[in-house]
């Protein structure tokens, strides 16, 4: 991941128990600040970093059912893009389940 913009969306093949068990971890010992449907983790470089979620539907594949979150990052605009990029690395290294 090279450029890790301020503001981002993303969809999480989660539930959001699974999404709040995971998160302690992601943040790598940083605060993490809870409260329903988002979080507050700092400090991030000079900032922080603010995720807001909700649920959507589930995505079906014909008898499967894969839970998903849909999740806004708001990097503060004094988080600079290494800084951003660093942390975004770490979390999504802790994030990843399965696969290949």
């Amino acid at each position: 991941m090279n450029d890790v913009p301020a503001a981002f969306s993303r969809e999480q093949g989660c539930t959001e128990a699974e999404w709040l068990g995971w998160l302690p971890g992601a943040v790598d010992g940083r605060t993490l600040a809870l409260q329903p449907g988002q979080a507050r983790i700092e400090p991030i470089g000079s900032g922080g970093l603010t995720m807001v979620w909700r649920a959507l539907e589930p995505r079906r594949i014909a008898l499967i059912s894969l839970p998903r979150l849909a999740v806004d990052f708001r990097f503060d605009a004094d988080v600079e893009a290494c800084e951003r990029q660093r942390f975004m690395r770490r979390f999504d290294l802790w994030m990843q389940r399965g696969g290949g």
